[in-house]
């Protein structure tokens, strides 16, 4: 898309959906929002996303609210309301038209994978070793990756993209810290719609907006719990297995609506693979 104007509005409506998915959504804010006319942003929602605008709010609502379901305890009814719907017999609905199954069998299937990997790791001595920690407000230059989580070339040739960008604006320091956002979980989003964004950290405001689909995000301070993986990050999935199976008997921390966070320490400094670290941020109340 060559068109500036067009390409700030769809950034901007994508923000705003992003962060308001859960309220009504109607087809006047989503005008005044972008300043297009509904059907002429849709055209354009469509041809990034490969799906309408009504369409992408109800996926990520119902893969919001399957979050919930494996990750609390929450009432399938509060979970409902939660993410926008109006009634339970509506969201069990649409829940079993995505999932082929009903909320509460898809919780019994998690708990039911929960109690399998437990078993696998309770035969461990070291089970999961976390402390909590806060960070801070700061800014992000980032870069959406959308598509298979585990395919490592794919995700790459995003950094590579980020990185170039980055350069090009002479801002990369030894210093220069880098991150993932994940906005979806793997085991839940389709594989075409998992959101994960390459980011890095700005430590001064750029001159200049980002070109083309890079966007600046503020990141609000949080609270995390921290956990480190070692090892290659294709391996990375044991750990959040390892993490999300003793979440509510073990680590007992109550999760909180807001995206993960992973920080590559050793980003700039290239080691081996059994040296590699990745921070895991699991954000928490």
């Amino acid at each position: 898309m060559k068109n500036e104007t067009q390409l700030e509005r769809y950034k901007k409506l994508t923000t705003y959906i992003d962060k308001n998915f859960k309220e009504d959504i109607d087809i006047k804010k989503i005008e005044d929002v972008c300043h297009y006319s509904y059907r002429n942003i849709n055209r354009i929602f469509l041809a990034l996303h490969n799906e309408t605008i009504g369409k992408y709010i109800k996926r990520i609502r119902l893969e919001k609210a399957a979050q919930y379901l494996k990750y609390s305890d929450s009432k399938v009814a509060n979970i409902a309301f939660e993410v926008g719907f109006e009634n339970a017999p509506a969201f069990n609905k649409a829940f079993k038209s995505k999932f082929n199954c009903s909320p509460r069998g898809f919780r019994n299937s998690i708990e039911a994978n929960r109690k399998i990997i437990k078993t696998v790791y309770d035969r461990k001595e070291s089970l999961l070793d976390f402390s909590i920690e806060f960070l801070p407000d700061f800014e992000m230059l980032y870069l959406e990756y959308r598509g298979v989580f585990s395919d490592t070339r794919a995700v790459e040739s995003t950094w590579g993209n980020l990185i170039s960008h980055y350069e090009k604006e002479h801002l990369i320091t030894s210093k220069t810290v880098f991150l993932a956002e994940l906005l979806d979980d793997n085991e839940i989003s389709d594989s075409i719609h998992f959101r994960y964004n390459c980011a890095v950290r700005l430590d001064e405001p750029l001159s200049d907006r980002p070109e083309k689909l890079f966007k600046i995000k503020k990141h609000k301070r949080q609270k995390y719990a921290k956990f480190r993986h070692f090892g290659s990050y294709e391996n990375s999935q044991e750990t959040y297995n390892k993490i999300y199976a003793f979440w509510l008997t073990e680590v007992q921390l109550e999760f909180k609506d807001a995206p993960s966070i992973e920080i590559y320490p050793n980003f700039n400094n290239p080691v081996p693979e059994d040296q590699q670290i990745i921070e895991i941020y699991i954000p928490i109340e």
